[in-house]
């Protein structure tokens, strides 16, 4: 079944980045990645001087206030020789990192980075981005990087530049010159080099398809470089079949295991912290639902929207990723057949209640194309399924079901 709507999931790590905006002339610090302690050591050597930076590669912000869960405290060391530097990767490598965007679960660490001590002098902020209200492409930047560029913005919005880049020109050197100037660099040097970064950035952005590129900080050293310090990168999954080479790169070590199943089944699913497991066609219908079960006390164990093309083997897989999960108490179908079969849906339901010893409480709802025949099909099945046609009803009772389970 193909998936319905737009997917944005890659992410690349650190170490990635910096070789993909290296490959643009974007200046960087050097940076060598290792996956083993022999690796440390090999990467090591690769530098001159005695102190490197040694930064933890998880698909996650706030890394250097993290902690790992082996008690290991932040993801970002500056480390003097060579031993030092293996004794902070050995701390790092396989150990799950937690920061604030990670959730209790943290990410695996299976790849440090080690790069070269660069000392600001002052610290910028730099992001591409698709903006809806200008339907453009715009280059956000401030003159208060190194932080998080949300707090910035609602402390001081006139410390952010947001500078939209028209469609056909592109961001020419003049534009980029204009937003550099306003940063507040230190010499017009400083400001070349700046603009020719956000030109090379956007032509990253623009051949990539990129949906975000952010470099934060963005950094005017005490030697008077112009370097980034630090980069997040995410790209449109529908432009995959384009940009084989960056998909590649996908590491999915770093994205939660049933998603990954999900997508590889042509499922839209993203697992979330509730007890009600849902099945529903349609984003739209998904979202809605969700909210009703919100709204009779419920809360929902995932977000999955089966597209109009699935078949009752794909309706067996959504149950099987469902069931997993310890934490579903009750499963809520809610299927609106337009494009879609009811039949083809109880056919599923069906198939995976009696092939996977469904002992889990099961709630259906089916309106539109085929719902006599699927009414039909699961009366005649025998199993408990509890069939409603009133949304408000099924909701009600599949959360009354996984709170009495829990």
């Amino acid at each position: 079944a193909s998936a319905a709507g737009q997917r944005r999931f890659l992410s690349l790590h650190e170490y990635q980045s910096v070789k993909l905006l290296q490959s643009y002339g974007v200046p960087t610090p050097k940076g060598v990645p290792a996956k083993s302690l022999s690796e440390v050591s090999d990467a090591f050597k690769q530098f001159s001087g005695p102190s490197v930076v040694v930064k933890a590669q998880v698909l996650a912000g706030g890394r250097g206030k993290g902690k790992f869960d082996n008690g290991f405290q932040g993801g970002v060391h500056l480390v003097n020789g060579c031993e030092a530097v293996k004794d902070v990767a050995s701390k790092m490598l396989g150990a799950k990192l937690i920061t604030k965007q990670t959730g209790a679960a943290g990410r695996v660490c299976n790849a440090v980075m080690l790069a070269e001590v660069r000392k600001p002098k002052h610290e910028y902020y730099v992001a591409l981005l698709n903006d809806r209200v200008t339907q453009s492409v715009v280059l956000v930047a401030s003159n208060q990087g190194g932080m998080n560029i949300e707090e910035v913005a609602a402390k001081d919005p006139n410390a952010i530049v947001t500078t939209p880049i028209p469609f056909k020109e592109g961001l020419t050197l003049d534009l980029a010159l204009q937003v550099a100037e306003k940063l507040g660099f230190s010499s017009a040097e400083a400001e070349k080099q700046a603009a020719s970064i956000f030109v090379n950035l956007y032509m990253l952005y623009k051949e990539k398809d990129a949906t975000q590129v952010e470099i934060n900080p963005l950094a005017e050293t005490e030697d008077g470089a112009v370097l980034c310090m630090d980069a997040k990168l995410g790209f449109d999954d529908n432009a995959e079949f384009r940009q084989t080479d960056v998909f590649s790169l996908r590491d999915i070590s770093q994205e939660e295991p049933s998603e990954v199943e999900a997508q590889a089944a042509g499922l839209n699913f993203i697992k979330l912290d509730g007890s009600i497991g849902c099945l529903v066609n349609g984003a739209g219908l998904a979202m809605a639902t969700m909210d009703v079960l919100t709204l009779h006390g419920g809360q929902p164990a995932n977000f999955l929207d089966v597209g109009g093309g699935a078949t009752p083997e794909t309706v067996k897989k959504a149950f099987q990723i469902l069931l997993r999960d310890p934490k579903v108490k009750s499963i809520f179908i809610n299927i609106f057949g337009g494009i879609m079969r009811c039949d083809y849906i109880a056919e599923g339901v069906i198939k995976a209640a009696s092939e996977l010893d469904l002992t889990v409480p099961l709630v259906v709802r089916l309106k539109g194309t085929k719902e006599v025949e699927a009414k039909e099909l699961i009366r005649q099945s025998g199993l408990k399924i509890i069939a409603y046609d009133s949304l408000d009803e099924a909701a009600e009772h599949a959360a009354k079901l996984a709170n009495n389970s829990a």
